[in-house]
């Protein structure tokens, strides 16, 4: 049985659940706002990122990373490549495979989009308080071990 306690507690996580949602939604909306010049569709983006991130991966594994289906990661991968932003090697121990790289393009690309919503966030940053930015180093940690669970 819970206790009152116990009670006050979830419905203070519950009103925080959604407090995080909100702003996170809306800060990620400010940030996609930011792009560099380009006409990637989020999935785009991402899907180039985790390639950046994992060289070589395989079309499986790169669906595996963004939770997609095989055959829609395929059109991503697809568009990617006729945009010469990454391109497909055979893979080298078995010949029924290819593996995903990323171009000159598609690393420039990034680096910009980087460039530019961290520039963003960083004036957002110098809007806030001393304080309020103390709250947010300390937050930074415990908001990146939710994004992994």
């Amino acid at each position: 049985m819970l206790t009152n306690s116990s009670k006050t507690s979830l419905r203070g996580d519950a009103r925080l659940a959604s407090a995080l949602r909100v702003s996170l939604t809306r800060l990620n909306r400010r940030l996609r706002r930011q792009a560099a010049g380009h006409s990637l569709t989020p999935t785009q983006l991402a899907t180039l990122a985790t390639v950046e991130r994992h060289p070589g991966v395989t079309p499986g594994e790169l669906a595996e990373h963004e939770k997609m289906q095989p055959p829609s990661m395929t059109r991503v991968i697809a568009v990617l490549e006729e945009r010469g932003l990454v391109e497909r090697t055979p893979h080298p121990t078995d010949r029924r495979q290819v593996t995903v790289t990323c171009t000159e393009a598609g690393v420039e690309l990034l680096r910009r989009e980087r460039r530019m919503k961290e520039a963003w966030l960083a004036q957002r940053l110098k809007e806030l308080s001393p304080e309020e930015r103390a709250a947010l180093r300390a937050a930074a940690p415990v908001l990146e071990k939710l994004s992994q669970m």
